[in-house]
């Protein structure tokens, strides 16, 4: 193993060991967040709410994608960041293989899915006759063409990522995002290409093949030093490989499909008041992907040093870092609820200037900044589950989420406050889902200790 992987992992202290493997991670996510707001942004520029809303109901199949982001990516890197702790290089090269492949497969079979069964799909997202043409025509080039690239490029950053290369991995993905903010225009504008809400899904389509280019270069140049292994030789179905990638990734992909029944759900309650309302919770839901994602960058990029203690025992330092974790996340998501919520007019208007979608969308996102604070806790705990192994605590947290709360509160919060109330959901959620993390990352490090000191006295005796 590198020396420079194990200087970090084990040796460098705590706040920079975290910061040098988050921060590449949150710049990542945050050119992501941009890259999803310059869809927005430039069809809202169109003045079309009917484009707009194309846009904004397809989002539900883009998060789909994440389903198996989570099932091969996240499952083969935390399978990955514990072998690496283990010294067990043969373990890691083969759980990347098995994630890489089965990625690739399960893309296939999305896309020739979506493509098949396209007409009731777009019904059930809460497309009509008005917006199914848009939806489509986005769907077509970010699904039917893009569900293959758009999925290895993020499972591939997840496994450079695994072991410590978080700057490479950010590097890959932003690399597709700012084609993705650079082509935008040019295919959707009238000046352009003039393509409206198809173009900003040709333009993703492109950038994330230009992303899957740069990672594939990557591996080919670093061979000789890197554990991320695409050798289809090392590909093989080890009973200790798939249970240890599905025991993580099933229950995060779990958690995502949750998401998207949650936000096609929210679609559908919002578009029954019309082009505007749905237009309106796109545009608070993307403003509110900033911290969201900033947040998620913070949690996945600690995974691995998460993983990696854990897998070698080290308490004291997991502890420390998730403690830092808190402390930093936290503070930034207050700043982040109190912004937005001051300054949610402004916000929106800059995305579009309809009187309406403004009035709707000020509501919207006020509703949501409030979550924020607590949101952060409860994506950080997610993740040290994940990183250590622990899919059933995962899976429990996914469940009390969306089956639990957030769904249930939708519907209750929709009758109570007809359109206003959807928006106040998430918060519900996340309150009490932050006490249950913190009761139970509390238990978790309690028994990490009890069960090293009980190792030390053994070493002792």
């Amino acid at each position: 193993m590198e020396q420079s992987r194990v200087e970090l992992f084990e040796q460098r202290p705590v706040p920079s060991a975290v910061l040098t493997l988050a921060v590449p991670t949150i710049l990542s996510s945050l050119v992501m967040v941009l890259y999803n707001l310059a869809d927005t942004y430039f069809v809202g520029m169109l003045n079309d709410p009917v484009e707009s809303a194309g846009v904004a109901l397809a989002a539900p199949v883009l998060l789909a994608f994440n389903a198996i982001n989570n099932l091969f990516g996240v499952g083969s890197s935390s399978m990955m960041s514990r072998a690496l702790g283990l010294k067990d290089e043969d373990t890691v090269a083969r759980s990347s293989a098995f994630g890489f492949y089965c990625a690739l497969v399960c893309a296939l079979l999305f896309s020739l899915a979506f493509t098949v069964f396209q007409a009731p799909l777009l019904h059930l997202l809460g497309a009509d006759a008005t917006t199914a043409k848009a939806t489509g025509d986005y769907l077509f080039w970010t699904v039917t063409c893009g569900a293959p690239p758009a999925i290895l490029n993020v499972v591939l950053a997840y496994l450079v990522r695994a072991e410590g290369a978080t700057l490479h991995a950010s590097i890959g993905t932003m690399s597709g995002c700012l084609l993705n903010i650079v082509l935008d225009p040019i295919y959707i504008m009238p000046w352009g290409f003039g393509m409206g809400a198809a173009g900003a899904g040709l333009a993703t389509f492109l950038s994330n093949c230009a992303a899957c280019g740069y990672f594939f270069v990557l591996l080919y140049v670093r061979r000789r030093t890197t554990c991320v292994c695409i050798d289809p030789r090392k590909f093989a179905l080890r009973r200790p490989i798939v249970l240890g990638v599905l025991q993580v990734g099933v229950p995060a992909s779990i958690q995502n499909l949750l998401n998207v029944t949650g936000m096609t759900i929210l679609n559908n309650f919002a578009s029954a008041y019309g082009a505007d309302a749905v237009a309106a919770m796109g545009i608070a839901q993307k403003i509110n992907q900033v911290p969201w994602n900033v947040s998620m960058g913070f949690s996945q990029g600690v995974m691995p040093l998460v993983g990696y203690n854990y897998a070698g025992g080290n308490a004291k330092r997991m502890r420390g870092a998730v403690s830092f974790c808190i402390k930093v996340s936290t503070v930034f998501m207050l700043l982040a609820a109190l912004f937005f919520h001051q300054a949610s007019g402004w916000l929106i208007g800059t995305f579009m200037e309809n009187e309406t979608i403004v009035a709707y969308g000020t509501r919207f996102l006020q509703g949501f900044s409030l979550g924020l604070p607590f949101l952060g806790l409860d994506f950080l705990a997610v993740a040290v589950f994940q990183a250590c192994g622990l899919g059933k605590n995962a899976l429990a947290f996914a469940i009390m989420r969306k089956i639990v709360l957030e769904i249930p509160a939708l519907c209750i919060l929709n009758l109570l406050f007809p359109l206003y109330g959807l928006a106040y959901a998430q918060f519900t959620a996340e309150v009490v889902l932050c006490i249950a993390a913190l009761l139970v990352l509390r238990h978790l490090f309690r028994t990490m200790e009890n069960r090293q000191a009980a190792a030390a006295l053994d070493q002792q005796e």
